[in-house]
């Protein structure tokens, strides 16, 4: 099959463009920038696109079967809001692949992004807004909405492991979630992309509470436990200082306080591998 892949060389993107090539589908890998001595060269077609301006796109999807789309703002900027990019970007995509008769179109989108409170954060509600678009478009389609990856709560959690505090919302130490290793979730996209009209919410085998999560981190890095409280409202406040708007970072912000307050929990599982194992071996080298 002819598979065009967009947002090809983010960390998502690229494990789903691994298992394209190894499954032996034709891909077309589209990004903003290709990733360099990746391993995979010669066994995929690169094109730059640049999703918020349609001209770029033009062509793209032609004879393709199926778009793959991991497209989103993932992290602060100046320049773009999610808006700009995980809604009306995807729907440069989607309108561009109406136009050569794709029959199918999947997005990847997030866990939550319907829940009441949700339209107040951004890098939700763009997502959904997308989800809309799709459910009402002419294409089939299949809506993945992940819990999260283990690389962003270690990333998150890294700097606060360093540091030897971590700062947790008070209140909502049981929050809990089942994040999903970037491979199997590449995994589970592909084996599901042609289903018809589905929408799963996926998430790794293991849930844990951010509080457990915290202190795994902590053995792992052979640390003692700090674990601190921190006001949720202070993530309002935060977001709109002056210097976090102008930073870009506001809509992270709101993104994080999320995240933290609300339970991420996907029915649907993908792979084997195991969140606690990989804190071990990020953290401890283990």
């Amino acid at each position: 099959m002819k598979i065009v892949l967009a947002g090809a060389f983010g960390n998502l993107g690229f494990e789903i463009l691994k298992v394209l090539v190894h499954d032996g589908h034709t891909v077309i890998a589209a990004d903003l920038k290709e990733k360099e001595n990746n391993g995979l060269e010669g066994k995929y077609e690169f094109r730059c696109i640049d999703a918020t301006n349609p001209v770029t796109l033009r062509g793209l999807c032609d004879g393709a079967d199926i778009v793959i789309t991991t497209m989103g703002l993932t992290g602060a900027s100046v320049k773009f809001t999610a808006y700009d990019i995980d809604y009306q970007g995807n729907l440069n995509l989607y309108h561009e692949a109406e136009k050569a008769n794709v029959k199918k179109f999947n997005y990847i989108s997030v866990i939550a992004c319907n829940e009441p409170g949700a339209e107040k954060v951004p890098m939700l509600h763009a997502k959904y807004m997308m989800e809309e678009e799709i459910r009402k478009g002419s294409m089939d389609y299949v809506i993945y909405r992940p819990t999260g990856y283990f690389y962003d709560i270690a990333k998150v959690f890294k700097p606060y492991i360093d540091k030897g505090e971590m700062q947790l919302l008070k209140g909502y130490h049981g929050v809990k979630a089942n994040v999903v290793d970037c491979p199997d979730f590449a995994r589970y996209i592909v084996d599901h992309m042609n289903d018809t009209n589905k929408l799963f919410e996926v998430g790794g085998k293991e849930t844990y509470t951010y509080e457990e999560m915290a202190k795994m981190c902590f053995r792992a890095a052979g640390k003692p436990v700090i674990i601190k409280d921190s006001p949720i409202w202070m993530f309002s406040i935060l977001a709109n200082l002056p210097k976090i708007k102008k930073s870009g970072r506001h809509d992270i912000i709101l993104f994080s306080k999320w995240t933290l307050s609300h339970d991420l929990v996907g029915k649907d599982i993908a792979g084997d591998a195991s969140f606690k194992e990989y804190i071990g071996q990020y953290f401890g080298g283990k």
